[in-house]
């Protein structure tokens, strides 16, 4: 595989920490941990938490905004919403950071107060409220990134089965409707890789509508090692060939017994 560094680089996400490793893996330690492996990026961070990552020299690649349940999908969502993703483009803008994660959300809301919501009606709803906001982070320069879930396994942290917005294509046709540079797709090459496959040809087809790229194996969301079905070193040279020059979230969930191990081989993946 040609060498990927200065092209395309790791980022580490909060969340596997501080779902399994919250009382030895602050975020603090995360930051600490990353320039210690000489990683520029931290993702999934709250907006109250991007000045902990300008301490430490770093830069957030995905910049949360609202819960993943909830979205545009729902029209009394809205104003939630709404005031969700200023409030991350707000705070990207005033520490000179670029991407905010998106969700489409459930389609069936009914616990959160939302509602069934069929398909077509979802995306209607979803391409009006996308407009709504897209011009707001275009004046601030950020793009907020869409992310397709898979809706297949039902296991914490590895798949949503209410998430409406599982198909790529549909999030896709979400954004060419939106017609705006500030609306793209987080291509998490586990998610899409569980719903839709063909990870290769979907980055040469798609490179111009993707913001952000997360990745973690297949099955079971672990480290990308031999035993996951996913080829990373073979996507990873699809999207440097297609042109692809951000981050890539590492959003495995560790298996070693020292994460920091995990990690180590994480990094690595950029350097051979």
């Amino acid at each position: 595989m040609a060498n990927l560094e200065g092209k395309i680089k790791p980022a580490f996400p909060t969340w596997p920490m501080g779902a399994y490793h919250a009382e030895q893996w602050s975020l603090d330690k995360l930051c600490q941990v990353a320039r210690q492996l000489g990683v520029d990026a931290i993702e999934v961070v709250q907006p109250e938490d991007l000045p902990t990552l300008k301490k430490y020299g770093l830069i957030s690649t995905l910049t949360v905004s609202h819960w993943f349940t909830k979205g545009y999908v729902h029209r009394n969502f809205w104003p939630e919403i709404t005031a969700a993703y200023k409030k991350a483009i707000d705070a990207n803008a005033a520490h000179g950071f670029t991407n905010v994660v998106a969700f489409w959300g459930y389609g069936d809301s009914t616990a959160e107060g939302g509602g069934k919501v069929s398909l077509d009606e979802a995306k209607k709803n979803l391409i009006e409220g996308y407009k709504s906001i897209v011009g707001y982070a275009e004046e601030k320069g950020c793009v907020l990134c869409l992310e397709p879930l898979n809706s297949r396994d039902d296991a914490d942290w590895k798949g949503h089965p209410e998430y409406q917005g599982s198909n790529m294509d549909d999030c896709l046709e979400v954004i060419k409707a939106v017609g705006s540079p500030a609306l793209k797709l987080c291509f998490d090459m586990y998610h899409v890789q569980i719903m839709n496959g063909d990870l290769i040809r979907r980055v040469r087809d798609n490179i111009d509508l993707i913001g952000y790229v997360q990745a973690a194996g297949v099955p079971g969301r672990f480290e990308l090692d031999k035993t996951q079905e996913i080829n990373f070193p073979a996507v990873l040279k699809a999207l440097a060939d297609s042109g692809y020059r951000g981050h890539v979230g590492m959003e495995f969930i560790p298996t070693k017994k020292d994460p920091m191990d995990s990690y180590v081989e994480a990094v690595q993946f950029f350097r051979d």
